[in-house]
């Protein structure tokens, strides 16, 4: 894990009443996203986790869809084993942190690690960086995703948080969020994910956009093939 240092998050969209910037405290983040090796040793400890075995309620039929098995990666393992874990619902990808005693992020914390740029932590002063978030999101995914961790690290040490694939957050709709995400109680959340992202500071801020977009259009049962995660933990 990387630590991600306190700083702040600039929600997309807010009420006039909200704060225009959320304060985030310090946490730990994995640096990669968790890989189909590392999913694999939790489906074998928690088999009602398994492809045959989990319950509708929890993941679509989706789930695990490219694996040959329960307990078969999809071939070659060696290289399958290496790569982001995909076809995970929320609820699973909650059940793997809680197996290894971390939790998922809260989205204005994914948001304060992925804001980051490559030299320094306001990735909105980083021109190289600005650019490669732009050509991120104009590039489809492709069918055979790169090793978790290949990618370029940012000012905190975390890679692949752009261009590798989107990853769950452990919040619903959360650029509402008015406050820290895991203290707000009054809101009635489902949960969902967090794509890639600068803070949206402008409208035209074509990736902020899009990540809402596709935030909103997601629940906690929907497995997708560009769709994983990687686990947070306190200080």
């Amino acid at each position: 894990m990387v630590l991600i240092q306190a700083g702040s998050y600039r929600p997309l969209f807010r009420s006039e009443k909200e704060p225009k910037t959320i304060d985030v405290a310090a946490f730990y983040l994995d640096a990669r996203p968790v890989t189909n090796g590392e999913f694999f040793e939790f489906v074998r400890a928690k088999p009602q986790w398994q492809r045959s075995q989990v319950k509708r309620l929890f993941a679509d039929k989706a789930y695990l869809q490219r694996w040959a098995g329960d307990l078969a990666l999809p071939a070659p393992a060696d290289e399958s084993a290496q790569q982001p874990a995909v076809f995970v619902s929320w609820f699973a990808a909650k059940a793997y942190c809680a197996w290894k005693g971390r939790r998922l992020p809260s989205t204005v914390e994914w948001e304060r690690a992925a804001g980051a740029g490559f030299t320094v932590a306001d990735g909105s002063k980083d021109t190289e960086f600005t650019g490669a978030i732009l050509r991120w999101y104009s590039t489809p995914s492709s069918e055979k995703l790169p090793h978790a961790g290949s990618g370029r690290p940012n000012f905190f040490g975390a890679r692949d948080l752009h261009g590798l694939i989107w990853e769950w957050t452990g919040d619903f709709n959360s650029v509402l969020v008015s406050g820290e995400a895991r203290g707000d109680t009054d809101l009635d959340r489902g949960l969902f994910c967090g794509a890639g992202a600068l803070g949206a500071r402008d409208t035209g801020n074509f990736p902020a956009f899009m990540r809402f977009g596709m935030r909103s259009s997601l629940r906690a049962g929907y497995t997708i093939h560009n769709l994983g995660f990687r686990a947070a933990k306190d200080l």
